[in-house]
């Protein structure tokens, strides 16, 4: 079904303005995100750990991006700075749909000659992710992973006027939900319009990387991302890749193999 218009409690607090008129309120939603988004609102709990750890450590690690409407939008005025972000000028891997953050605290934690961004829009993931960081930096003699950021956005928007024009040396997009449900699949995240904002962020030369246990959204990806102009499959049109080394592998993707459904990995290269 189609995106509907975001709800009160969607909608970014506005400020300085609370007498403003319903109407013209009503008409700014309607005109946002007129297409749907890969994600559902699902409401989430934090364990009363996460929600100490959250108030102690979240400003270390999610940065705090100016919103449009939505809680997880962005404002499109708003351009991120990595050297300011990270206090450091170095290779940038962002992925999306980080999820529990398996594969980004892992890369973080033992690549950290590069900076790495989480994309994630549920708070419970998010904190996950920072418990996992900050054990990691603990086993490391230190207090979390200085190259790991999080932001929770959606990622349309973040690729679309957020990250700079070149600015991502590796995209990452592992096990997006397939809606594989015919009357879902325009949910799907990997579209050609995916693709160019991919190619967008991408450096010359930078690496697009993707992972699912669907088949019929394997064709897909295959068939969009084939024909983007700025995309070149590094295996060849409609060629898979072998399974990224640095790919750690989850829980899910173990029940995947249980229930019978082969994992697919494509590599891009931004031409």
């Amino acid at each position: 079904m189609s995106q509907p218009v975001p709800s009160p409690s969607d909608a970014a607090p506005q400020h300085g303005d609370p007498e403003r008129p319903d109407a013209a309120r009503r008409a700014e939603l309607a005109g946002f995100r007129t297409k749907p988004v890969s994600f559902v609102r699902r409401s989430g709990r934090l364990t009363d750990r996460q929600k100490r750890l959250w108030d102690d450590r979240h400003d270390a690690y999610l940065i705090d991006v100016p919103r449009a409407i939505a809680r997880t939008s962005v404002d499109p005025g708003f351009v991120l700075d990595p050297a300011a972000v990270f206090g450091r000028t170095a290779g940038l891997v962002v992925e999306i749909g980080s999820g529990m953050g398996d594969a980004v605290v892992e890369a973080a934690a033992t690549d950290p000659e590069r900076d790495y961004l989480a994309v994630e829009v549920y708070q419970p993931g998010l904190a996950h992710t920072i418990a996992a960081a900050e054990r990691a930096g603990a086993a490391q003699g230190r207090q979390g992973l200085p190259n790991l950021r999080l932001v929770q956005a959606n990622a349309a928007e973040l690729l679309a006027t957020t990250v700079g024009a070149g600015a991502v040396d590796e995209l990452w997009v592992f096990f997006p939900d397939p809606w594989h449900k015919s009357r879902h699949h325009k949910r799907r995240l990997v579209t050609a319009e995916f693709g160019a904002l991919a190619a967008r962020v991408l450096r010359p030369g930078g690496t697009l990387r993707l992972a699912t246990d669907w088949a019929e959204y394997a064709e897909q990806m295959i068939e969009v991302l084939d024909a983007d102009e700025h995309l070149g499959n590094v295996h060849g049109p409609g060629g898979r890749a072998p399974r990224f080394e640095r790919r750690v592998l989850t829980g899910f993707e173990r029940k995947a193999h249980q229930a019978g459904r082969e994992i697919t990995d494509l590599t891009y290269v931004r031409r």
